[in-house]
């Protein structure tokens, strides 16, 4: 991989870190961090992975949590731009994968229309590998032939507000990522759809992690589960029939 030389125009990584479990990083993500000369990091990244961020290069932590946001998204943009007219290889390494609900199409746009070189590197998204590290199969030949992924924070934007009606119609499984916060709002918006309320649900807390919890229930007690046990972000949130096949209900 040739670095770009120093005092040109750099590129940047768009790197997906995957979902938690460093034995996930891409082989290409790892190559790509060695080499880096400046790391922007999300806290969703995991401890594991930030901890083994190459020493030489310099780390930035740009995470947004609840309530903070140390930089916002145009200050990242901004910085990314900067670091790689400076002739740095800049890596942006995000949780999951950068095109899923990372808002790694935005950054990519903004580097576009600086002239910036972008390299698109794909992760593992927790939204598939929390599941299957669950036990639970997104599709199945008896339960599922379709899979739909949402956010669980909507879009300000009435034209691409989630249509909560056709969700609820929706046979396949119901995936929905960041979606802990708006729990209550979400399971009700289906419920008043028309889902059914023993349609079986399961949340997974910080999956493929040592720290991964299990919380299973229907649509119409999950709420409740939730709340007893204790469940926190990050969680993926798993809706229909699939979730059968997890026959703990937590752990």
């Amino acid at each position: 991989m040739k670095k770009p030389s120093k005092g040109c125009e750099g590129r940047v990584y768009l790197v997906g870190a995957g979902p938690g479990d460093p034995e996930l990083l891409t082989k290409k993500a790892e190559q790509i961090l060695k080499e880096a000369d400046v790391i922007l990091y999300d806290q969703l990244v995991g401890d594991k992975i930030i901890k083994s961020l190459p020493a030489g290069a310099k780390l930035i932590d740009v995470g947004k949590h609840a309530h903070l946001h140390k930089f916002e998204q145009d200050e990242i943009n901004q910085m990314l731009i900067k670091y790689a007219r400076e002739g740095h290889m800049v890596v942006r390494l995000k949780g999951g994968d950068p095109y899923l609900f990372g808002r790694g199409g935005e950054e990519a746009e903004a580097l576009a229309a600086s002239g910036m070189e972008v390299v698109i590197v794909p992760g593992i998204t927790s939204a598939m590998a929390a599941p299957a590290y669950a036990g639970i199969p997104l599709t199945h030949r008896d339960y599922a032939s379709m899979v739909t992924f949402i956010t669980g924070h909507e879009s300000a934007k009435e034209a691409l507000a989630i249509d909560w009606g056709l969700l609820a119609k929706l046979k396949g499984t119901l995936v929905i990522l960041m979606g802990v916060k708006n729990l209550q709002r979400n399971v009700d918006k289906l419920l008043k759809n028309g889902k059914n309320p023993k349609t079986p649900v399961a949340l997974i807390e910080r999956g493929t992690t040592e720290e991964q919890r299990i919380a299973v229930g229907t649509l119409g007690d999950i709420v409740d589960i939730a709340k007893k046990v204790g469940v926190k972000s990050p969680a993926v949130m798993v809706i229909g029939d699939v979730v059968k096949l997890r026959r703990k209900r937590i752990e």
